[in-house]
């Protein structure tokens, strides 16, 4: 009990600092997102009224309050902010149209951010959309045939299957510890009535499921979806005006990936912008209750876990195995929305489904897959493809409740 006692002094004071702090911040005032899935008959501008709609219900604020609007997208057309805005009277504001790989829905939130942080705007909104059932020909992300990397043949899967034979190699980790990332997943799915999948798998059926690159089997990649996310964020002004629950945004923080000198080294950007957040928020892993992290195959929720510091390093498959991550489990929640293994994938919209989750949960909200005692929260969310980088972006912000 003595040795708790100081942390929780010190995390007491952080997260007073970060609340009176607020007086020149950000709060977000609501959230709302569609169910993610393939829905080809549904279009974009559908799926992005959908999700405003919802959170400005959620924030309880007229539209015409919104004075900015940042549009998170990879796949659609050009001006696709303007597009789904006009139909909801949300016309002669700045509307900014985001592309920046799957992290596009991230960066569109930190660009809203930054606006109310630098008094730009009182209220802005963030929208993450995306329609690949549409957009794209085939289920596969295509290639960028300029990047040499991409030319011979290097998909997304076989990157982080590198990754996760260099880690099975360093740290003595096993196919069964990767594959128990996707069990956890499509349990906590189950919960998530805005989740693509609502069955859960057993081990032996991740394991056995189609080998895509070798230890990573098909039930270990992220599903392409259609949807969308919004939220509403505000200064503290605009939050003691409208709501009596906002959520604020203590630390915010976003960079791209350093030049890498061998495609499997292990990931090292999300370290490195997690310790500016941590560092900014006056606060440490240790403190998280919750994260929702970016597991588009699941070696990447094992090491994001370690580049987090939410396990030590080369423990990230020890740690899933004795369910540290789990709700309620004796480190930290993880990916309580089922995450990008589980809810799926829609790429410009998955960095604001990811903030929802999060909302929710620190306002007790997420019914089925609560965690107890939630107080602090962590999103990760990133976006890769140019091979000769660590990733395209990666941005992580953590809130308080």
């Amino acid at each position: 009990m003595m040795v708790m006692i100081p942390r929780l002094l010190a995390l007491n004071s952080a997260l007073y600092n970060g609340r009176k702090a607020m007086s020149h911040g950000v709060a977000v005032l609501g959230v709302g997102m569609t169910r993610f899935g393939k829905m080809p008959e549904r279009t974009p501008e559908d799926l992005g009224h959908e999700a405003i709609r919802a959170a400005i219900r959620d924030a309880g604020i007229d539209r015409r309050k919104i004075q900015a609007a940042f549009v998170g997208s990879v796949y659609l057309p050009f001006g696709i902010g303007q597009r789904i805005l006009k139909d909801l009277g949300l016309t002669g504001i700045p509307v900014i149209n985001v592309e920046n790989s799957c992290a596009s829905g991230g960066t569109a939130m930190r660009e809203a951010y930054a606006w109310i942080k630098a008094e730009l705007c009182d209220v802005a909104l963030a929208l993450g959309v995306e329609s690949l059932s549409r957009s794209l020909s085939s289920g596969m992300i295509p290639l960028d045939l300029d990047d040499l990397a991409a030319a011979m043949g290097l998909v997304m899967p076989a990157a982080y299957a590198l990754a996760a034979r260099r880690h099975m190699e360093e740290y003595g980790t096993t196919p069964e510890q990767f594959a128990l990332v996707t069990v956890k997943s499509r349990s906590n799915a189950c919960h998530n009535p805005y989740a693509y999948f609502h069955q859960e798998l057993s081990l032996n059926e991740v394991l056995a499921s189609r080998m895509i690159a070798d230890p990573i089997t098909k039930y270990q990649c992220t599903v392409n979806a259609d949807g969308a996310a919004a939220a509403i964020l505000g200064s503290e002004k605009a939050a003691r005006q409208y709501t009596a629950r906002p959520v604020s945004i203590v630390a915010s923080a976003m960079g791209s990936g350093k030049l890498r000198d061998r495609i499997c080294a292990l990931e090292d950007t999300a370290a490195r912008i997690a310790h500016e957040a941590y560092e900014a928020a006056g606060i440490g892993p240790e403190d998280i209750d919750v994260c929702e992290l970016h597991d588009a195959f699941s070696v990447a929720q094992v090491l994001y876990c370690e580049s987090l510091g939410l396990c030590p390093k080369g423990e990230g498959g020890r740690y899933t195995q004795a369910g540290h991550f789990d709700i309620n489990g004796e480190k930290v929640a993880v990916n309580t929305s089922g995450g990008l293994l589980s809810r799926g994938h829609p790429l410009g919209a998955t960095g604001i489904a990811q903030l929802a989750e999060l909302v929710w949960q620190l306002r007790g909200e997420a019914a089925g897959r609560q965690v107890d005692q939630c107080k602090v929260a962590l999103q990760h969310n990133s976006g890769g493809g140019v091979f000769d980088i660590q990733t395209n972006a990666c941005v992580i912000q953590i809130l308080t409740h």
